[in-house]
């Protein structure tokens, strides 16, 4: 049996509309728009959790028409979610004693840190969080008063991308610097961007940047004693990151937390409670795909990811290597939703994660209008159907309307 159809866009009359409100056209005069897509991949969805593998394979050989991965973003989009379930396919029903599979190689090479700059300088995607979060750690560093030492403990999946422009923002305050110790784990999701770089390196490359500005940086990475602990457990011997007294400890979660199991994220948040932090800043994909249900989460996929393989097309070209990159990456988490591996992300939306927070004991610090202006002035060097808003406990990044990144800051009560 042949679950693997070869995934490129049909015949036909081609694309018509704007993105995500799309249609097809076959041969036969019959129009397919992106509710329709939704409701075949939700179909097929269905018949792979009922074994009912004929109807399935008719079910993708359509969306195989369907999809093209130089199509528009609905198709783009449709051949993603369609290699998900068809590697989901063979893993459920083909090949159920199989030893698993080796990850896809298609979704991303180590980087120069050259070009991963050019990676998130692409789209706000990343920047955005980068931006929103140094603003709070000022704020929350200026309102220490005589705060000679920060000490970031730093959970990000962007490898310190973030940190240059929060240390060239201290060397430019009235007042001398503070200090600045980051500590970095080991491990890290397995998850795009990679860096052909060490940790250790990247450190020093740090450590120079910030001597040249001025500001002494202190670059630590936690060893741990396995090499691939559960990430909720990176800050489980809070003696490893030697807190200091007198040192102001800001704990940053960049793109981390959908990679915490979400049964292990009350105990991961207890455990960044007990650092006893002066600021927590938490930026994630404002989505929900968590569900146990397989059709919620391929739902959740057709409707959230569609949003950056939109942007791309304002951002770049379709043979631009770093474009290439980021849809590559956008298959890995449609892949890892879709099935049922132990590396599945399953990110929880803002507002989800706000309640989260609140039961674990920590307030809401809000982002204020210099925050604010700070990510407009980011969002002016991109397409402009990027958009910020500002709610209760975050700012979320949007693209036409729709919800895609989101900030948060908490202190503990």
């Amino acid at each position: 049996m042949n679950m693997e159809p070869e995934l490129r866009g049909g015949g036909g009359c081609g694309v018509r509309a704007a993105a995500h409100g799309s249609s097809f056209c076959f041969s036969g005069g019959v129009v397919v728009d992106g509710p329709r897509i939704q409701q075949l991949l939700l179909h097929c969805a269905a018949t792979l959790e009922s074994n009912d593998v004929t109807l399935a394979q008719q079910t993708m050989w359509v969306l195989n028409n369907i999809a093209s991965s130089h199509g528009d973003p609905n198709q783009r989009l449709t051949s993603w979610l369609l290699r998900a379930l068809v590697a989901r396919a063979w893993r459920r029903l083909c090949a159920p004693r199989a030893p698993p599979s080796p990850p896809s190689p298609w979704w991303g090479r180590a980087m120069s840190v050259t070009e991963l700059a050019d990676y998130v300088d692409l789209t706000p995607w990343h920047r955005f969080g980068f931006t929103a979060s140094n603003a709070a750690i000022l704020r929350a560093v200026a309102a220490v008063a005589g705060a000679s030492a920060v000490h970031v403990v730093d959970l990000s999946v962007t490898h310190g991308m973030q940190w240059p422009t929060l240390i060239d923002a201290l060397s430019k305050r009235p007042q001398p610097p503070p200090s600045l110790r980051i500590t970095v784990p080991s491990v890290r999701p397995s998850a795009p961007p990679l860096l052909a770089v060490p940790t250790d390196e990247l450190g020093l490359r740090l450590s120079n940047f910030a001597k040249s500005k001025g500001v002494h940086l202190e670059f630590n990475v936690v060893e741990h004693a396995t090499s691939s602990p559960p990430l909720a457990a990176v800050l489980s011997d809070p003696t490893s990151l030697g807190i200091r007294d007198g040192e102001a400890v800001i704990v940053n979660c960049q793109s981390w937390m959908r990679h915490v199991a979400p049964e292990s994220r009350d105990a991961f948040l207890d455990a960044v409670r007990a650092l006893r932090p002066r600021l927590v800043t938490v930026t994630d994909e404002d989505a929900d795909l968590d569900s146990p249900s397989l059709a919620a989460r391929m739902a959740g996929c057709f409707n959230f990811h569609w949003i950056l393989l939109d942007a791309l097309d304002m951002a770049a070209p379709k043979d631009s290597p770093r474009r290439m990159e980021q849809e590559a990456a956008i298959g890995r988490k449609i892949e890892s939703v879709i099935s049922d591996d132990g590396d599945a992300e399953r990110p929880e939306s803002g507002a989800r994660l706000g309640e989260r927070m609140r039961r674990r004991g920590f307030a809401g610090v809000g982002f204020d209008e210099v925050a604010a202006g700070d990510v407009r002035r980011l969002l002016s060097e991109h397409a402009t159907g990027w958009g910020v808003k500002r709610e209760e406990d975050m700012m979320v990044l949007t693209w036409k309307g729709h919800g895609a990144v989101f900030t948060s800051a908490w202190m503990p009560n």
